[in-house]
């Protein structure tokens, strides 16, 4: 590690937001950023996304915590689409947000117009793999440039040290991997109708399974691999650079991102949590900054798809891919969010997310505090009525808990699997 390591600037952590509820959560659980969707000009339409209303109140409520937003509009646009941006923009400027997410240089011309108190970033999707491009939007206005998912650490590093001052490099370290050059994919337009990847409309068919056909052998399914069940020749494994988060710093970013506006609320809370205290440890103390195994543990809990290390520091091999199927794993589920805490009578009052019964053994993943494990000895509904389950989506259960639980925790229960 060389000394310029210790010298550069805190990171931010940028957590994917796909609803107001999921950014509620990221910022309570550490970030320093957000990032979201509005219902237009996303790459991904088919997260929940932000009314106008609702993206007002996450702008607010970040900012009321001391977190930025930064709005996604880096979808590759169309003639039809540039109207509808001047009107898009100008209701931005209104809401306030710290920063525009921009991969069209149609579009960014137009939000330099509309809000040139808006920073403006630019979005992986523009594919910026070098520091000549870099340069050509810094050049033009932009603060920001997040790298291609397919650079490793030793080039973002160089194009670091080409870059004029100031100039701010943001790159994903953790989630789903796209199988096309930095997420430029037309598989969706030709296996469906008018689900354009490039609009945000991607039906990810890089996790469908795939066989080979001979022209002259129509109907016969040949696999690509010897394999009865065919082979997912397209379907990426998770990135996951905590291991190396000495590097990314080495690298000079500025901006760490977690990939993930689709994902669910305890996916962001877990993931960021494991990244926020990774950071927090290796600030204290760099020089013996190791990874402890409970964050590994944690990222083992959620849905994903088995880890790699991506691009970050040689190129991908087939070890890399997962040609078997294409389902996550995780070791926990998540049953309940935690709404507030009695401290009088003692109770943990908890918003139903999934089933749950008296006898089972839970644990409470908390924003700030530790990992709190218990076995439910008994509940009661809303209106004090005693219950042995609680069958019922978003019903409140009350649950006697000595521990004081923080509002937003995260209830869950280890998966039992049922081996064939």
């Amino acid at each position: 590690m060389t000394e310029k390591t210790n010298t550069i600037k805190k990171p931010e952590l940028l957590a994917p937001a796909g609803s107001l509820p999921v950014l509620k959560v990221a910022v309570k659980y550490g970030a320093d950023a957000v990032y979201i969707g509005g219902e237009a000009f996303s790459l991904r339409a088919n997260a929940h996304n932000f009314t106008l209303d609702e993206m007002k109140e996450g702008v607010e409520f970040a900012h009321t915590h001391g977190v930025k937003v930064y709005v996604t509009a880096n979808i590759l646009a169309h003639n039809q689409d540039l109207d509808e941006a001047e009107k898009y923009f100008k209701d931005l400027k209104e809401i306030g947000p710290d920063a525009i997410l921009i991969s069209d240089p149609g579009i960014f011309t137009i939000a330099k117009k509309i809000v040139p108190e808006i920073e403006l970033h630019i979005s992986t999707q523009a594919n910026n793999t070098n520091y000549g491009t870099f340069r050509f939007w810094h050049d033009l206005g932009a603060t920001r440039v997040v790298t291609a998912r397919e650079l490793s650490l030793a080039e973002i590093k160089d194009i670091k040290e080409h870059l004029p001052e100031g100039m701010e490099i943001e790159s994903f370290i953790h989630g789903a991997m796209c199988i096309s050059y930095s997420g430029r994919c037309l598989l969706s337009n030709y296996f469906t109708q008018n689900r354009d990847s490039n609009r945000g409309q991607c039906v990810q068919c890089c996790r469908f399974k795939y066989n080979v056909v001979e022209e002259k052998r129509p109907g016969q399914y040949f696999p690509v691999v010897e394999d009865e069940r065919g082979t997912y020749i397209f379907n990426s494994k998770d990135l996951c650079l905590l291991p190396y988060l000495p590097d990314l710093y080495d690298a000079g970013l500025c901006s760490l991102k977690i990939e993930g506006r689709m994902k669910s609320v305890h996916y962001v809370a877990t993931v960021v949590k494991v990244y926020r205290q990774a950071i927090d440890a290796y600030e204290r103390d760099p020089e013996h900054f190791h990874v402890r195994p409970e964050w590994l543990q944690e990222l083992e809990k959620i849905s994903h798809r088995p880890y790699t290390r991506g691009f970050s520091v040689s190129r991908p091999t087939e070890a890399d891919q997962v040609y078997s199927h294409s389902s996550n794993t995780q070791t926990h589920e998540f049953i309940g969010l935690v709404r507030s805490y009695d401290r009088e009578k003692h109770i943990v009052w908890v918003e139903q997310r999934n089933h749950f019964k008296t006898g089972q053994t839970v644990e409470f993943l908390q924003p700030k505090g530790p990992l709190v494990t218990l076995t439910l000895p008994a509940m009661t509904d809303g209106d004090g009525n005693t219950i042995t389950a609680a069958p019922h989506a978003q019903q409140l259960v009350g649950i006697p808990c000595d521990t004081p639980l923080e509002e937003y925790s995260m209830m869950r229960r280890e998966v039992i699997r049922h081996d064939a």
